[in-house]
């Protein structure tokens, strides 16, 4: 089995948490990734705590690379123009390689031309800045992270895990990428659409949450679920179930129920020969062409695309 390698590039002012993300999720893949770390000369890179962080690999491990992950810094080293090193590092990259950028690396990647006319996202606190630097990027400023292949950039800290999960699931399948979440302790699927902030992510003391209601309904994806069959259930009254709903969530229960039936039908198509229909009917999708359609505006592919690439591999 050939293992991709993955390079991190590991900037002055890099935030020591995110840095370590790609080699933490990716390392847990049952081997199918090599996570290397550079810096831009190969010399030590200060970090925005109080240590500094010594790497294995200068600026030329950038040409054998698979995927290349440019790690955030604090915003306090962002520049209005990438520094000659800079680029002459990311020249290394060659063509048709894949790069990911995790919170305010985006902005590297932006300096260099690289999202000129493309889809991309940072940290909600830094969107403002970033528009008036890079007019010519479409700037997403809302979503957890954004895959415009071959660049996929990802929004603030933890949204960095969930863009290498999502790394995963997609050269993988979902299987392997549950796996990953499971003994990395954090949540197996965040969809890249999901709201970067939220503004109540835990209820107030003493006030009543949704998250049983959310458990109820994924054992019951299969059944037309309604705003009031959700809110019944919660024994609340519409109004207050969909607003504390999106307050825990980021998103309203309908798009909620969209996102997991296609993570359920995701995971069916990877493991079962059920037909799409049969799938449809199971995750809750009334019939097979909802079931494409749903699937094409989440990922792209239609239902056989997807099951052709899993299963081949499987």
């Amino acid at each position: 089995m050939r293992r991709e390698r993955v390079v991190v590039l590991a900037l002055d002012g890099v935030y020591p948490f995110e840095l370590g993300i790609p080699s933490r999720i990716l390392g847990a893949a049952d081997g199918r990734y090599e996570v290397l770390t550079c810096s831009v000369d190969g010399r030590p890179v200060r970090t925005d705590a109080d240590f500094g962080v010594t790497v294995e690999h200068g600026p030329e491990a950038l040409a054998t690379a698979d995927t290349v992950v440019i790690a955030p810094v604090a915003p306090a080293h962002l520049a209005d123009e990438v520094s000659g090193d800079i680029l002459a590092a990311l020249a290394l990259i060659r063509p048709g390689t894949r790069i990911v950028s995790i919170c305010t690396g985006a902005f590297v990647l932006a300096a260099a031309g690289l999202l000129d006319g493309r889809r991309a996202t940072t940290h909600w606190q830094v969107a403002d800045r970033f528009r008036r630097m890079f007019p010519r990027v479409d700037l997403d400023p809302d979503v957890l992270f954004v895959d415009d292949h071959p660049f996929l950039t990802s929004a603030g800290a933890a949204s960095g895990v969930d863009i290498c999960l999502h790394l995963v699931r997609k050269d993988h399948g979902s299987r392997l990428a549950n796996s990953v979440a499971r003994r990395c302790v954090v949540p197996p699927f965040r969809d890249g659409g999901q709201a970067q902030y939220i503004e109540q992510p835990v209820p107030e003391q003493g006030a009543a949450s949704t998250a049983a209601t959310r458990a109820w309904a994924l054992e019951r994806l299969d059944e037309p679920l309604t705003l009031a069959d959700l809110s019944g259930h919660a024994r609340m009254s519409q109004r207050t179930f969909a607003r504390r709903f999106h307050d825990e969530v980021g998103l309203s229960p309908g798009r909620w129920l969209i996102q997991q039936r296609v993570v359920r039908a995701r995971h069916l198509l990877e493991s079962s020969d059920l037909t799409v229909d049969q799938i449809g009917g199971r995750v809750g999708f009334a019939t097979g062409a909802s079931l494409r359609q749903h699937l094409n505006a989440a990922i792209g592919v239609s239902p056989q695309a997807y099951r052709r690439t899993f299963q081949t591999a499987r």
